[in-house]
C-alpha cells in the first residue's frame, strides 16, 4: 500500500541547529574519547582552520551521525525498522510501539545498523532509542500510515481445548489472500513432540479463503499445540488489506478415539485405544441422489446438542422440519450424525435418511457423551454421493499427504 510523502518539519539537532526532517539526526559523543577530542582542539593553535582541518573539521568530529528508514507522520507500513549509525558502533537500539510493546531485532556484525525481526504495523507510533559505544545516545519517533482496509481471521480449535486426534488448526480470513507466502510465514506453529505437518491453502465452504495445518498422520493423544500468529503488519493484497493484530492459539491432543462407519453395513462403531466401546446399527442417507452421505474422513465439527433441522437450509425443498437431539456436526453441507428415532425401522438395514447419519436415542446418547471436536469418523461403502471435500468441514485427510504439501504457499 503506498502512503502519502511526510511533511518535511525541521526537527533540532543536539548542536541547536535544525535539520530537515527525513535527514540524519546528529548523536552527540559525551564519552571519554568526545571528551580527549575536545581537549586537544582547545590545546591547538588557537583554534584556526587548519587545526580545523587536522581534526576532521573540529566540533564536527566530535558527532557522529544515525538514521531510520521510516520517518514522520505517514511513513509506510509492511517494512522492517532500520537504523544507521554512520560512525562508531550501536551498543543498543530499542524500538518500542506505543501499543504492543518492543519490537525485536539485530544489531549487524560490523555495529553499524540494526534491523528488526518484524515490520512495522499501520498506524503505530514508535520510539526510536539509541546507545552508542561511546556513550551517546539519541531518540526518535515515526507513525505509520493507517491501514485502508483491515483483514481479520477466524481460528479453530479454540484456545486451551482438548481436541481429538484429527483436527486441523485451521485460520479462514475475512478478506482474500493474495500474499499468501507473507501470511504462512507469519504462522508460527511449534509442538510438544516435534509433530511433522504442513499449511495447506484451500477454499472454504464460505468461499473465503483459508489456511489449514495438519500432521502427516493422526496427531499423537497428549501433543500440546501452540500457534502463534504474528501478523500485526503483514499487508494480505489489495483486495484483503493488512492485519493490525496478533493472534494466538493452544490446545492438546486427547484420547485415541476414531469413529468407523459402514454405509453398506449400516453399523457405526467408537474405537478408543484401538479397542471398539461402542457398536451402533444406524442409517444413513439414501443412495442415489443429493440425500446420500458422503464417504471418507470427516471431522468432528462440533457437538450442537438439541437443534433444530430444516430441509431447505441444506437445498433439499420442504423435506424436513425437525428438532433433533444428540446433534454431532460432520460438514458445513449438513451431515450430522443424531438421535433418529423416526427412523427406527431402517437402523441396521437400509439407508433411508436424507444424509445424515441416524441412531436410537440411547446410541446417539452414548456417541454423544465420548466423542469430542476434532475425533475422525472413518466412513466407508458405496452408497456414498462422493467423498468429503477438504473445505467442506476437515476434508483434509481425504488429501495424499504429497498432494497436501503441495497446497503450501511456500513449497
Amino acid at each position: 500500500m503506498s502512503s502519502a510523502r511526510p511533511r518535511t518539519r525541521r526537527t533540532a539537532a543536539p548542536s541547536g541547529r535544525t535539520v530537515p526532517a527525513g535527514r540524519s539526526a546528529r548523536l552527540a559523543l559525551i564519552g571519554p574519547a568526545a571528551l580527549l577530542a575536545a581537549a586537544l582542539t582547545a590545546c591547538s593553535d588557537g583554534g584556526t582552520a587548519d587545526s580545523a582541518a587536522r581534526t576532521g573539521g573540529g566540533d564536527e568530529a566530535r558527532r557522529t551521525s544515525i538514521s531510520v528508514n521510516l520517518e514522520g507522520t505517514a511513513a509506510a507500513p509492511g517494512e522492517p525498522v532500520k537504523v544507521t549509525l554512520e560512525h562508531g558502533k550501536l551498543k543498543t537500539v530499542a524500538v518500542t510501539a506505543n501499543e504492543g510493546g518492543p519490537l525485536a531485532g539485530k544489531i549487524s556484525g560490523d555495529g553499524t545498523t540494526w534491523i528488526s525481526g518484524r515490520v512495522a504495523a499501520p498506524g503505530t507510533s514508535y520510539t526510536v532509542e539509541v546507545k552508542d559505544t561511546d556513550g551517546g545516545s539519541d531518540r526518535a519517533t515515526f507513525t505509520t500510515a493507517e491501514a485502508e482496509k483491515v483483514n481479520k481471521l477466524s481460528l479453530a480449535p479454540g484456545k486451551d481445548t482438548t481436541v481429538g486426534i484429527a483436527q486441523p488448526v485451521s485460520v479462514v480470513f475475512d478478506h482474500p489472500v493474495k500474499n499468501k507466502a507473507a501470511v504462512e510465514k507469519a504462522l508460527k506453529l511449534s509442538t510438544s513432540n516435534d509433530t511433522r505437518g504442513s499449511w495447506g491453502w484451500l477454499r472454504d465452504y464460505s468461499g473465503k479463503d483459508r489456511v489449514d495445518w495438519r500432521p502427516e498422520e493422526y496427531w499423537k493423544p497428549g501433543t500440546k499445540v501452540t500457534l502463534d500468529a504474528d501478523l500485526n503488519g503483514v499487508d494480505t493484497g489489495a483486495d484483503g488489506g493488512w492485519f493490525v493484530r496478533d493472534y494466538t492459539t493452544t490446545f492438546t491432543i486427547g484420547d485415541a478415539q476414531v469413529v468407523k462407519v459402514d454405509l453398506d453395513g449400516h453399523r457405526l462403531a467408537l474405537h478408543r485405544d484401538g479397542k471398539q466401546v461402542l457398536d451402533a446399527p444406524m442409517s444413513g442417507g439414501t443412495p442415489g441422489g443429493d440425500k446420500a452421505s458422503w464417504r471418507g474422513t470427516a471431522v468432528l465439527m462440533s457437538k450442537e446438542g438439541t437443534i433444530n433441522m430444516r430441509s431447505e437450509t441444506v437445498g433439499l425443498g420442504d423435506a424436513y422440519d425437525k428438532m433433533v437431539d444428540y446433534s454431532m456436526r460432520l460438514t458445513w453441507s449438513g451431515m450430522y450424525a443424531h438421535a433418529a428415532p423416526w427412523n427406527s425401522g431402517y437402523f441396521g438395514n437400509a439407508n433411508r435418511s436424507s444424509g445424515c447419519l441416524g441412531m436410537s436415542d440411547a446410541n446417539a446418547s452414548a456417541l454423544y457423551g465420548q466423542v469430542r471436536v476434532g475425533d475422525p469418523f472413518e466412513i466407508t461403502g458405496a452408497d456414498a454421493k462422493g467423498t468429503v471435500a477438504e473445505g467442506n468441514g476437515y476434508g483434509a485427510w481425504n488429501v495424499s499427504w504429497a498432494d497436501w504439501q503441495a497446497k503450501s504457499a511456500l513449497k
